[in-house]
């Protein structure tokens, strides 16, 4: 295939009047549209008024989708026990099915193409055959929770580290590649010395597995972390191995120096969720401050739940004029900063070697989006609209490991009516189930 329009193909490269060329999944060539028609005359075309990279969900919560909207305007801790944690107790094989596909078949149609998926504790396999399925490239993980954890979701520590190392074994390189493992502890507060040493341990055990964690979201969680072990949070997870450049750290929001250094000598990936965080009230991640010191940063939405929505665009927008207000400077968190922070820092949190840009060599996953808009007129430069104009709805084509899994409007081999209709159901079922009021 050869798609064409202007391309965003990284956060330095915009090709007008450009072109992708695409065979067996991969990128062959990206330049100049009339020479790349010349060079692949007989490959199928499509046009699109911008064509970028797959966009990559460095923190996502798909089997939250039943919760989107049910605890809104409440603190982080009471969110999590009160509302978030009862309803993924309450889920049953057949609603964390529904939940993922609705979340997944959310991420295509808006142009996110790579997920770091945190799940649940319970019926995770479920999770790993609606990524199979939907066609999404994801790093997913079953949640390990031991301690200090409701009914329903704690877990004796060996049961849960042994039904991840079946996980592993079971779906680690799934789909020619596309889904991989994460380690996925909840947090430290809801896991013990042993479990997150465990953690460890397992991932150091199969090749190409990696750990992702919640870590200093809240203030509150901190003084837990602090109260129980003696240390601040990113301290103690570095006590237990959970540190180093296979594991992502989902917000960070509340570190300090010695912490801030930690991250960067041991290279940890740290995702970064506005809009999550300032729903949450949580305070601003010190963005700034990680990429100066050379960690890289990713974006995530975090959970239907805390956000109300799985755009990747609008996380951008958010990233960047949140980092402006916390600076007191617009220059800071420009654009380009932004769309690499989305693509390419997105690929180091999801373990993956060649997304999160359009180049030889690279995976075919490839967003297209129209401009007809009116918001998008006058477009005076494609990289700034991406991040600050666009929307999720304005993606027509999403391309995954070269296969078409969203085109104009419709999800290819997907009813997603259907996966709306049940989702629907089995969250006014689980929701009634845990007890949840509106």
């Amino acid at each position: 295939m050869l798609v064409t329009g202007t391309v965003v193909a990284d956060a330095d490269t915009v090709i007008e009047d450009g072109a992708v060329a695409i065979e067996d999944g991969a990128i062959a060539a990206v330049g100049e549209a009339d020479a790349l028609r010349e060079t692949y005359p007989d490959h199928e075309r499509r046009a699109f008024d911008l064509v970028a990279p797959g966009l990559v969900g460095g923190h996502v919560h798909s089997v939250q989708s039943l919760g989107r909207g049910i605890a809104d305007d409440d603190a982080l801790l009471d969110w999590l026990f009160d509302a978030v944690l009862p309803m993924e107790a309450a889920m049953d094989a057949e609603a964390t099915r529904a939940a993922a596909e609705l979340g997944y078949l959310e991420c295509l149609e808006s142009g996110t193409t790579t997920v770091v998926d945190h799940l649940s504790v319970n019926h995770a396999a479920e999770a790993f055959e609606a990524a199979i399925e939907t066609g999404i490239r994801g790093r997913l993980g079953k949640v390990l929770m031991d301690k200090e954890s409701p009914d329903g979701l704690l877990e004796d520590t060996e049961e849960a580290l042994a039904e991840s190392e079946a996980l592993i074994e079971a779906y680690h390189g799934a789909a020619g590649g596309r889904v991989r493992y994460a380690v996925t502890p909840r947090f430290a507060v809801t896991c013990s010395e042993a479990c997150l040493r465990g953690c460890r341990d397992l991932a150091d055990r199969h090749d190409g597995v990696t750990i992702h964690t919640h870590a200093s979201e809240n203030e509150e969680e901190i003084q837990a972390v602090e109260a129980a072990t003696g240390r601040r949070n990113v301290h103690w997870l570095d006590e237990v191995g959970l540190t180093g450049p296979d594991v992502t750290l989902a917000h960070c929001v509340h570190t300090d120096e010695s912490e801030r250094e930690l991250l960067a000598e041991t290279d940890t990936v740290v995702t970064h969720c506005p809009s999550s965080n300032m729903k949450l009230a949580s305070g601003i991640a010190p963005v700034h401050d990680y990429l100066d010191r050379g960690i890289a940063v990713a974006l995530g939405n975090d959970g239907p739940p805390c956000n109300n929505t799985l755009d990747p665009f609008t996380e951008m927008r958010q990233a960047s004029l949140l980092g402006k207000v916390d600076a007191r400077d617009p220059t800071r968190l420009p654009a380009e900063a932004v769309l690499r922070m989305a693509t390419e820092n997105g690929a180091r949190a999801a373990g993956f070697d060649r997304i999160g840009r359009l180049a030889p060599g690279y995976a075919a996953d490839v967003i297209g989006l129209t401009t007809e808009r009116t918001r998008a007129t006058p477009l005076h430069d494609p990289l700034s609209h991406l991040v600050y104009a666009a929307h999720g709805d304005d993606v027509v084509f999403t391309m995954v490991d070269g296969e078409v899994r969203y085109d104009g409007g419709e999800h290819v081999g997907i009813d997603a009516a259907a996966v709306r209709e049940r989702a629907t159901r089995q969250a006014e079922r689980v929701v009634e189930a845990a007890g949840i009021e509106g």
